[in-house]
C-alpha cells in the first residue's frame, strides 16, 4: 500500500470533520500533535539508549568480557 494521496486525504478528513464537528477538529489536532511529539521523544531516547549500549559494549576490554571456554579450565 502507497502513501496517501490528496484526495484520500480529502475523504479522510470529510469523514473526520463529520464524526467530531469543526469545534472538537482544534483539540483533536492538537492532541494528535502532543501524541506524536511524545512518541518522537520516547523513540529518540531508546535510539540514545541503544547507541549508548552498543558504545560501551564495544570500548569494553576483551579481558571483562566472559569467556566462551570455561569448561576447558575445569578439566
Amino acid at each position: 500500500m502507497g502513501p496517501l494521496g490528496y484526495p484520500e486525504m480529502v475523504v479522510i478528513f470529510l469523514i473526520i470533520l463529520l464524526l467530531f464537528g469543526a469545534k472538537k477538529l482544534p483539540q483533536l489536532a492538537r492532541g494528535l500533535g502532543k501524541s506524536m511529539g511524545e512518541f518522537k521523544k520516547a523513540k529518540d531516547e531508546f535510539e540514545h539508549e541503544i547507541t549508548r549500549a552498543e558504545d560501551e559494549v564495544t570500548a569494553a576490554p576483551k579481558e571483562s568480557l566472559p569467556r566462551e571456554d570455561k569448561e576447558d579450565d575445569k578439566a
